[in-house]
């Protein structure tokens, strides 16, 4: 799934369905025509399961499948088969469920999407979620790297383990970015408007910045869909994203 120079501002916002019914988010998606690329996490998906992302489809839209499998080698592999048949567009396993775990995911999403007679999501690895604070891996997870190297860390085991890409942080992003070379997808969460709250997000970016630190597709959520005029507000961070492409 490598970015195509031809792709719009729009193209490279997806658009995060952090709802908890089918009702909202189908609410969501005729509310925003606009939009291309959606994201349904665990909330969404275990309570509309995988009629959402027909409808999705259905709709023209790509979709980004945001489970972050996490188990033994085995077990991931079959839910990334499982997953792969949706004919989604992205796939996400954290990385830290091991080499071993994402080389047998990477494998599962051909295997499952070529059973369906769709195409294979690109498997792409959680380097750490961006709700962590340095403090946080420090002290809780008791991790010794500091967080730049931590996620870097993950970026390569996922690169070396044959993922076309991760999710990271923006603040990340130009390391990442740098080491990891131009074709490596890097999916960026935590992205927040100037003047929007952070809310749980500890590492983010403005959209803009976000994209010049080497982004190559940007998830935000509440500050479009709980925006008083999320449309307005979807059209303002796409204007924001063209002038920098």
């Amino acid at each position: 799934m490598s970015l195509g120079v031809s792709e719009s501002a729009a193209d490279r916002i997806i658009v995060a369905l952090d709802v908890p019914f089918e009702a909202a988010a189908i609410a969501l998606i005729q509310q925003l025509p606009q939009v291309k690329f959606w994201k349904v996490g665990l909330e969404l998906f275990v309570s509309a399961g995988p009629e959402m992302l027909r409808h999705l489809k259905q709709q023209q839209k790509r979709v980004f499948l945001d489970l972050k499998f996490h188990d033994i080698p085995n077990t991931v592999a079959g839910a990334c088969q499982a997953a792969a048949s949706y004919g989604v567009d992205l796939l996400t396993v954290h990385a830290s469920a091991g080499r071993s775990a994402l080389k047998s995911a990477q494998e599962a999403v051909q295997t499952g999407a070529e059973a369906a007679g769709v195409p294979a999501p690109a498997l792409i690895a959680i380097t750490l979620l961006t709700s962590f604070s340095a403090r946080e891996l420090a002290f809780d997870l008791k991790i010794p790297l500091g967080l730049p190297e931590y996620a870097l860390e993950m970026a390569l085991l996922a690169q070396e383990s044959g993922l076309p890409g991760i999710v990271c942080s923006p603040q990340e992003a130009a390391q990442l970015r740098q080491v990891c070379g131009q074709e490596f997808l890097l999916v960026c969460p935590g992205v927040r408007p100037a003047g929007s709250t952070q809310a749980d997000q500890q590492r983010s970016l403005t959209p803009a910045a976000a994209i010049q630190a080497g982004a190559n597709y940007l998830v935000i959520g509440r500050p479009i869909t709980q925006a008083a005029d999320p449309a307005a507000s979807f059209a303002q961070i796409c204007e924001e994203v063209a002038a920098v492409l």
